[in-house]
């Protein structure tokens, strides 16, 4: 994530397996697949896309944290942790996590069952965990749900992650809402949690603009104001809805939209970014921030007066697959087969890769996590990715990053990566968490306070 955290951030993995329908046990019964059981074929795209579903929310599924049952910040097939941080959890990317484990109930991949138990397990940990005015850390320590402080004057509350997490949440609310007595329990418990977030204190004193951190011992001297654009989004659609803590419409026109200047007329490659990507304004920034806000926030149809949100994600999208094509640093590898710059690992350690910063590293989740936006050119990726076998596959699926011309990988995973793969696939398959998002009558509240039309 863009914010000074991006040297820092890291990850997870884990493998699935489907649970027959019937199984009461929260664990899978047979083994995580490893990478000689991969298939050599599928009999067709549809298949294809089940089999990296299932493969790849398994780091949320079988290698969860089995305390919290939450996501590892990171998962190094080599168990080399130079930060000593194997047990530490994640929000953000548990947030993305939980969206995924909806993907395998939905498919059948997770019995209903089970799903629930663990979705219980998690939500439950949640409860009890670090928050700070309603907001939990960027980082737990799992078997204990005390904070982790993901720098010297980060070490209380995340609203960007949190909302990361909320935001599937009331998917899965959503989802279980009416059903039998153990689901209709879980999703009064999300309620609760939700209504407990405290985004009218993240206003740092009541200025029209909310901010990313705050801390007991350090209260707002991150001074990290959420300015648009970026992977945040999400966090003012949040905020305007919530039923219990809201922002005013000020704190979006005034702090986000920065009284109108997040428009742009930025356009590479021929396709207009319409807002202003910070940092990187002429080229587009790291391909997340087209995701993580929209794992359930559907941009299909979504428009206010700063941005068509389909245009601002789709372009995104197009734009950084089109400097791949034209590989203007004449990378190995890069062209319509393969591409997708976002931040992830790199050759010499952590980087937020974009046309403006690309050191020859091509990270796979950027074209996959795209794949509502753009379906042929993420399935082009995708089978060029597979056929480069165990190059750049494990258990837990495509490794984080790559570089042909450095001839470098890593069986490294992380959270933030993984987890977005099955959700936004399945978004562009079914639509099923922006669906659910969608559906959620506080969102759409919130949504006309803010000024958005939807047009399905």
């Amino acid at each position: 994530m863009i914010k000074n955290k991006l040297s820092v951030l890291l990850l997870l993995a884990m493998t699935f397996v489907s649970c027959k329908a019937g199984e009461t046990s929260e664990s899978p019964a047979q083994p995580a697949p490893e990478t000689a059981s991969r298939p050599t074929s599928f009999a067709s795209d549809d298949a294809m896309l089940d089999y990296i579903e299932k493969v790849h929310l398994n780091y949320m599924w079988d290698g969860a944290d089995p305390t919290s049952g939450m996501a590892y910040e990171r998962i190094h097939l080599d168990n080399n942790y130079p930060e000593n941080d194997r047990d530490v959890v994640t929000l953000g990317g548990s947030g993305f996590g939980v969206a995924g484990l909806l993907v395998g109930i939905d498919r059948g991949f997770i019995s209903r069952t089970d799903g629930v138990a663990r979705l219980t397990k998690i939500v439950n940990y949640l409860s009890t965990a670090d928050r700070f005015h309603g907001m939990w850390p960027h980082w737990l320590y799992g078997s204990t749900g005390k904070v982790k402080p993901f720098g010297t004057k980060d070490d209380g509350g995340d609203l960007v992650e949190s909302s990361f997490m909320m935001q599937s949440l009331l998917c899965v609310r959503q989802y279980f809402k009416d059903g039998n007595s153990s689901e209709r329990a879980l999703s009064d418990k999300i309620n609760t949690l939700w209504r407990s977030m405290e985004y009218d204190w993240y206003r740092n004193g009541g200025k029209n603009v909310i901010y990313w951190h705050w801390s007991p011992d350090y209260a707002w001297d991150m001074n990290f104001p959420l300015q648009g654009y970026n992977e945040c989004l999400i966090a003012y659609i949040l905020g305007a809805s919530s039923p219990t803590h809201s922002i005013p419409t000020e704190c979006y026109h005034e702090g986000w939209a920065r009284s109108g200047a997040i428009k742009s007329s930025a356009a590479p490659f021929g396709y207009p970014l319409e807002l202003k990507h910070n940092g990187a304004e002429q080229l587009g920034g790291p391909l997340f921030w087209s995701q993580y806000s929209y794992i359930g926030l559907c941009p299909k149809g979504l428009t206010d007066e700063y941005a068509n949100y389909w245009n601002v994600t789709r372009n995104h999208a197009m734009s950084d697959y089109e400097y791949c094509v034209r590989n203007p640093k004449g990378y190995k590898g890069y062209g319509k087969d393969c591409w997708g710059l976002t931040a992830s690992y790199s050759i010499d350690g952590y980087s937020a890769h974009s046309p403006g910063n690309d050191l020859g590293v091509i990270t796979p989740t950027a074209a996959l996590s795209s794949f509502p936006y753009t379906p042929q050119q993420s399935m082009a990726a995708l089978k060029y990715f597979w056929n480069k076998g165990s190059w750049i596959w494990g258990k837990y699926g495509f490794y984080d990053a790559f570089s042909e011309t450095a001839n470098w990988t890593a069986p490294h995973y992380l959270a933030i990566d993984q987890l977005t793969i099955a959700p936004m696939i399945e978004n562009y398959r079914t639509g099923l968490l922006w669906h659910l998002f969608m559906s959620c009558p506080e969102v759409q509240s919130g949504l006309q306070k803010l000024g958005f039309t939807i047009n399905n």
